[in-house]
């Protein structure tokens, strides 16, 4: 199985983050946006951001727009928020699921390669 997938948890409210804007960038060669979505109810996005024929090795990056979505969502934030965009670098080196996860409140995240 051939793809990149993540999901996006919400971990001050304790939910998934709903309306989150995600964007896929290969950054070998030229970077180039390769897919851009918004997180479905359960946090995820409704297709993969990349699998079959576009599958390819590579360099990608992951931005997750969180300052958009925790002002969405109704939080106070300070002008500029601590985390606005997360970025999340990483190498695919073998034909399999990457899945990368995103755990984030307004002042902290962590990731993990998922399964």
């Amino acid at each position: 199985m051939r793809r990149i997938t993540t999901h996006v948890l919400d971990t001050a409210a304790g939910r998934p983050a709903a309306g989150l804007r995600v964007v896929l960038t290969r950054l070998d060669g030229k970077a180039a946006i390769v897919a851009e979505t918004m997180t479905n109810a359960d946090g995820r996005c409704d297709k993969p951001l990349l699998d079959g024929a576009d599958f390819a090795y590579g360099a990608y990056e992951i931005m997750f727009h969180v300052g958009d979505y925790f002002r969405r969502s109704g939080l106070a934030l300070p002008d500029p928020p601590f985390l606005d965009l997360v970025p999340i670098r990483f190498g695919v080196s073998q034909d399999a699921h990457y899945h990368v996860p995103l755990l984030v409140s307004p002042y902290a995240y962590s990731t993990y390669r998922g399964s």
